[in-house]
Order: structure tokens, then sequence, then C-alpha cells
């Protein structure tokens, strides 16, 4: 693929990726959306390669920073969705399934737990407010997040799949004429 194409799908890729985020002030979807969103990187890291992966996600980042978006699904977004397909693919080729799997839920912890205390912050969030049981609060969710998390991976892993069946050939064949 020439240049022009790798700028322009990068181009694409990061402008669907930030614009997806917009939707994320539709009630419950805080999560979801930057989950899908951070997919549209995926297909950069297919079609030419996770250096146009990273400047796609940090052009997206940038985008989705300035855009109104709910500040929460911005904030996941740019810590752990948005890269985590590139992540995912070093992982995959460069690692044993062990070290991979270590690596992939310590990066994801630490953005978790990162992203929380940022927010928390930031809008003054204490847990003391939240009455008894509230302390155990963040414990509980990043508990269920990590149960979550291994349903995602298989999932942006299935999408690469399909994405590879059914759409490569046709984005090959539009973006090598450029």
């Amino acid at each position: 693929m020439k240049r022009t194409g790798k700028v322009t799908l990068s181009a694409i890729m990061a402008a669907l990726s930030a614009t997806f985020m917009v939707t994320s002030f539709f009630p419950y979807l805080t999560y979801a959306i930057p989950a899908i969103a951070g997919l549209f990187i995926m297909i950069v890291v297919i079609e030419i390669g996770a250096k146009w992966g990273v400047l796609a996600f940090i052009t997206a980042s940038v985008i989705v920073f300035i855009l109104p978006a709910d500040a929460e699904a911005k904030l996941l977004y740019i810590s752990f969705f948005g890269y985590y397909p590139i992540l995912k693919a070093a992982l995959e080729t460069k690692c044993s399934r062990v070290v991979e799997y270590i690596f992939k839920f310590l990066v994801f912890n630490v953005a978790i737990i990162v992203s929380y205390t940022v927010f928390a912050t930031v809008f003054s969030i204490d847990i003391g407010d939240m009455g008894e049981y509230g302390k155990y609060t963040p414990i509980i969710l990043l508990a269920l997040a990590n149960i979550v998390f291994p349903i995602y991976d298989v999932a942006v892993g299935r999408m690469a799949g399909f994405y590879i069946s059914r759409l490569h050939k046709s984005v090959s064949r539009i973006f090598n004429k450029n």
C-alpha cells in the first residue's frame, strides 16, 4: 500500500473511532462505546501495521479529548480501549500464551485503576459518601471487570477474524489503488 493510502486509511479509521465516541452520551453505553470505538484502530493494525495503528490511536485520542462526549468514556478510550487492539496484536504474535494473558490483565488492571483514580479525583467523588458498603464498590467493580475482560478479549479476536475473512480483501483493494 502506498503512503497516501496508509495515511488515508489511518485518518478515516481515527475519525470513525472518534466520531463513534460522541455517541457515548447515550445512557448505559459508557463502557461499550469506547470498547467498540477501539475496533476501528484494529482495522489499521490489520491493514498496515502497529506503527500506523499507534498514529491512528493518538490522532483519535486527541480528537476524542476535544469532542463533546461522556468524560468517563473518553478516559476509558484513551487509557485502555483505544490502544488495546494494538497491544493485543503485538502480544499475540510475540509472547507465549501465559505471558500474553499475564501482561494483558496487568495492563487492563493498571488502566482501570488509573482511570478510576483520575475520574474520582477530577470529579471529587468520595467513596465515603456511598454509605456503609460504598467503600467496597471499587473492589467489586474491578473484580467484575476482570471477569468481563476475557470475554472482551475473545470478542476483539473474533471481530479481527471476521474482518479478515469478510472485509479485508475489499478494503485492501480500495486502498491499494492510492
